[in-house]
């Protein structure tokens, strides 16, 4: 018997070694990539405006990274806030551990070099060598034209500088390992052409990210293959209540298979609408994460674009229920 645990033991203690030593291989060799490149963007008016474009009506950086007034439909962005970060993002939304969107106005990114935010942008990467949680989209922006991104910085440097102190995320144990693991350096493709409207849209669809809210995940949050865009990805509002996003493929049923393109356009353009308001919710009430004004703002060249590449994708049949109310605990 003796024998059998001090088997059991030296095991054990094998395998405690083996975790640790993985965990430092990880600790000291990841992230694995580039260096920042050696940038330095002009801030001509031609960039900053296509970057402020990007950066609050695709890309929508400016809505994670303000305070949003969930108090109304949609959540619209509190004025005064625009890039001062602060929100938080946390297990109660089913995320591993607590994150924060950044202060990305002057203020919050003096220490970085352009590109050090690039490399930031693009692979998820601080200056710092900290790998950052893929709730920002990195991947994504990772696959855009350079000079899109470049146009973001550029913008973003031209931001109303507030000094906001925001703290730094703590993802839970094995998360803050595993997330070393995640970036890699981005595969950026140029810009299409926007007569090619199909290629032009798919490269905006990425852009926006429309992928990563609209398709569900699995237990270990990552999304789930073969259901690209079916919707049903939950989040949850702080009072409990859980909105689920719509299913955007080809399906006539449960999807947007029957949308013509002018109903699509105007989905989005209604919150433009001079007579239209944001109506005040209450908590529990139906609520969205939805960035609609943000993206009402999207040029409709841009917004039909989207549209026609979205006519490509397969139907998938997914009856959504778009939203839970909190429970009652009975």
């Amino acid at each position: 018997m003796k024998k059998i645990f001090k088997v059991l033991a030296y095991l054990l203690g094998v395998i405690v070694l083996l975790v640790v030593v993985g965990a430092a291989f990880v600790n000291f060799t990841f992230p694995k990539v580039s260096p920042a490149p050696e940038l330095t963007i002009d801030h001509s008016p031609d960039r900053v405006a296509r970057g402020a474009y990007l950066a609050n009506h695709v890309t929508v950086c400016v809505d994670c990274h303000s305070v949003r007034d969930f108090s109304q439909f949609s959540g619209p962005i509190t004025e005064g806030t625009a890039g001062s970060g602060g929100d938080r993002f946390d297990q109660s939304m089913g995320l591993p551990g607590v994150f924060y969107a950044k202060n990305i106005t002057p203020t919050g990114i003096s220490d970085y070099t352009d590109g050090e935010l690039f490399r930031l942008i693009t692979t998820g990467v601080t200056n710092e060598g900290r790998p950052m949680f893929p709730l920002m989209p990195y991947s994504y922006y990772g696959k855009m034209d350079p000079e899109d991104i470049y146009d973001i910085i550029s913008y973003i440097r031209t931001l109303q500088p507030i000094d906001k102190e925001v703290p730094d995320s703590e993802p839970d144990f094995p998360i803050n390992i595993i997330l070393k693991t995640i970036p890699k350096d981005g595969v950026p493709e140029k810009k299409p052409s926007e007569t090619d409207q199909v290629a032009y849209g798919k490269y905006l669809t990425n852009a926006a990210a429309c992928m990563e809210c609209h398709t569900p995940i699995d237990a270990q949050g990552a999304l789930m293959p073969g259901k690209e865009f079916e919707g049903g990805r939950g989040f949850t509002f702080p009072d409990g209540s859980v909105v689920r996003t719509a299913n955007i493929t080809q399906d006539k049923q449960s999807g947007i298979g029957a949308w013509t393109e002018d109903m699509f356009v105007g989905r989005f353009k209604q919150y433009l609408d001079s007579g239209y308001h944001l109506p005040k919710i209450q908590p529990g009430e139906f609520n969205s994460v939805m960035p609609w004004v943000m993206y009402a703002g999207m040029e409709e060249s841009d917004l039909k674009a989207i549209y026609a590449y979205l006519k490509t994708i397969s139907p998938i049949p997914n009856q959504v229920v778009k939203f839970s109310p909190p429970s009652s605990g009975e």
